[in-house]
């Protein structure tokens, strides 16, 4: 059994006692392989897993992978990081979800290039200047603002400020996303997604859990 094969499974049972513990269905959570700075030969083994959410933080990194694994059956490409509007163009092909829109004009550019897409509004919960996502007080109309644009909007995505304990800003999400009548909430990552999938996460991004520890920085 390899590395990959090994970590895949842990996670996915992780996942389900957690989901069970709670009283949720594990089927209601869905793992997505974070693959910044992994090798495609690797997130080819994922996906061969059943691994078919991949997300990517660089807009250089998925195109280069996708056009490796495009003979991979069913994938589905996640954007997550901070995207630049000039970026979405060139992306647009390729992702599926785009899981960090933080802004009207990020909306504007992606239902120019990919009309009808499904998005997540990213949420600062702790308004922490060097993330990136809107303020919980501008969700609901940002959310609001990309529906006018035709865009799918199916739930709220958030990263916890770090060394904090996570489970106040899982909570708040999943509150937050109560209020706007979304479905999903993409939260929790390799060091904390059982306490996210506790608290109603619908999609954990794991990427060290899975491929172990990052490589160098790629191109963005």
């Amino acid at each position: 059994m390899s590395d990959i094969t090994r970590a895949v499974t842990e996670v996915r049972a992780r996942i389900a006692a957690a989901a069970r513990g709670a009283g949720r269905d594990p089927d209601a959570v869905r793992l997505v392989a974070a693959t910044k700075t992994v090798p495609a030969e690797q997130v080819a083994e994922a996906v061969a897993l059943g691994v078919t959410d991949v997300g990517e933080n660089r807009a250089q990194e998925l195109l280069a992978k996708a056009d490796a694994l495009a003979t991979a059956p069913d994938v589905r490409w996640h954007f997550l990081g901070r995207l630049q509007r000039n970026k979405v163009r060139s992306l647009a092909g390729k992702v599926t979800c785009w899981q960090s829109v933080d802004r009207e004009a990020l909306g504007v550019a992606i239902a120019r290039h990919a009309p009808g897409a499904q998005v997540l509004v990213e949420v600062n919960l702790a308004l922490e200047p060097q993330k990136g996502g809107c303020a919980p007080t501008d969700a609901a109309a940002l959310a609001d603002a990309l529906r006018r644009l035709d865009l799918r909007v199916e739930g709220l995505m958030t990263i916890p400020p770090a060394g904090e304990d996570p489970r106040r800003w899982f909570a708040e999400l999943r509150e937050l996303g109560g209020d706007l009548g979304v479905h999903h909430l993409s939260m929790g990552m390799t060091d904390d997604y059982e306490i996210a999938v506790q608290e109603g996460a619908t999609m954990v991004r794991i990427g060290r859990g899975i491929f172990g520890p990052r490589r160098s920085s790629g191109p963005r």
